[in-house]
């Protein structure tokens, strides 16, 4: 099969690979029809992943239909079209059973935790992908529901829900996001769903703003942003959800709401020593929250929205291109060049 493969800081290569085999009798093979690059995906690229060995397929992000299933797999077979989630359980922990895939008691690695980064679990960008568990590891797909958006509710889509359900949006409240890339954009559809009044968005890319805008945000021009949602609101907002990871930017999240605000950090920060403001936090009553996605819980819910058109998971989607052209789309998604948003990668071309 072909699928693409990290060699070092910034080269991805586009190559042959051996077909996955079946991973044991509850698993299963699919036939990946289309694939995302993800904004953590770019971790590996610059070189910064989990492990320090090349050769491995990259990507945590795939839609296809089942081509091969163990006996094992109740609910699944031959021929069905999936999602597949970018978080992997073992389907067998009572953590896992709940949906909470991310305190998964027999996968406690990162790298046993979600395909793509590195040898032990190989990744979705490729033309087959061998799903452990497949159970708990799969979902079905509605046939309402787009590969396209199909492909954002892998990750960038329940990211972004479960931020701002973790922030309890209740209508009639006022939103921050700050970073508006896929899971920033998918965080202004959610506080919508929520109710939210107003959801203002924050980022240095014009276009990035223009999309929010157009997804019914205000965007935020200023070079001080903390003043411009304090004018623009006449005070601090209720919610803020923070999707870059930066401690600038959480710095920002913090500052921008009011009197009880919440926090909600979904950007992946590798600070181990964030310089938190504690008087500040605890005059201001702020309730901070952080943490990893679990996409099977937010997966229900997310389906049904999408399926009934109360989010656009498809929206965020800006390019649509061969697998084959992988190396250029990863150097295209780095650069932010061409007006890059969420990128769809189709690894039947």
């Amino acid at each position: 099969m072909k699928a693409l493969t990290y060699e070092g800081p910034e080269q991805i290569s586009y190559s042959d690979r051996p077909d996955p085999a079946l991973p044991g009798r509850d698993g299963a093979i699919v036939q990946v029809t289309a694939t995302g690059i993800c904004g953590s995906d770019l971790h590996i690229y610059g070189g910064h992943g989990f492990v320090s060995t090349t050769g491995y397929c990259v990507g945590h992000e795939a839609v296809g239909e089942i081509v091969e299933v163990g006996p094992q797999t109740p609910g699944f077979a031959v021929g069905d079209r999936v999602l597949v989630p970018a978080s992997v359980g073992c389907d067998s922990c009572s953590q896992c059973r709940a949906g909470i895939v991310a305190a998964c008691a027999r996968h406690p690695l990162p790298v046993d935790a979600c395909y793509g980064l590195g040898g032990s679990l190989p990744g979705c960008q490729a033309q087959l992908l061998a799903v452990p568990h497949a159970t708990g590891n799969l979902a079905k797909l509605p046939d309402e529901v787009s590969d396209a958006a199909a492909v954002v509710l892998t990750d960038n889509a329940p990211t972004a829900w479960y931020g701002a359900r973790r922030a309890r949006i209740a209508p009639g409240d006022t939103v921050v996001v700050i970073g508006l890339g896929p899971v920033g954009l998918m965080a202004v559809q959610s506080a919508f769903a929520m109710g939210a009044a107003r959801v203002l968005g924050v980022d240095l890319l014009a276009e990035r703003r223009k999309r929010a805008a157009d997804l019914g945000a205000e965007p935020v021009e200023s070079d001080d942003p903390k003043q411009a949602i304090r004018e623009t609101l006449g005070g601090g907002a209720d919610v803020a959800i923070e999707a870059v990871g930066a401690d600038a930017t959480i710095k920002l999240a913090i500052s921008a709401v009011g009197h009880r605000g919440r926090v909600s950090v979904v950007g992946v920060s590798q600070n181990r020593a964030y310089p938190f403001h504690m008087m500040a936090a605890q005059v201001k009553e702020l309730e901070f929250h952080i943490g990893l996605c679990s996409v099977q819980y937010e997966l229900p819910a997310l389906l049904k929205l999408t399926a009934g058109g109360r989010i656009r998971p498809e929206a965020v989607v800006t390019h649509q291109l061969p697998m084959s052209d992988g190396p250029a789309a990863y150097r295209m998604f780095a650069d932010r060049s061409d007006g890059v948003g969420k990128v769809v990668l189709d690894p039947r071309r």
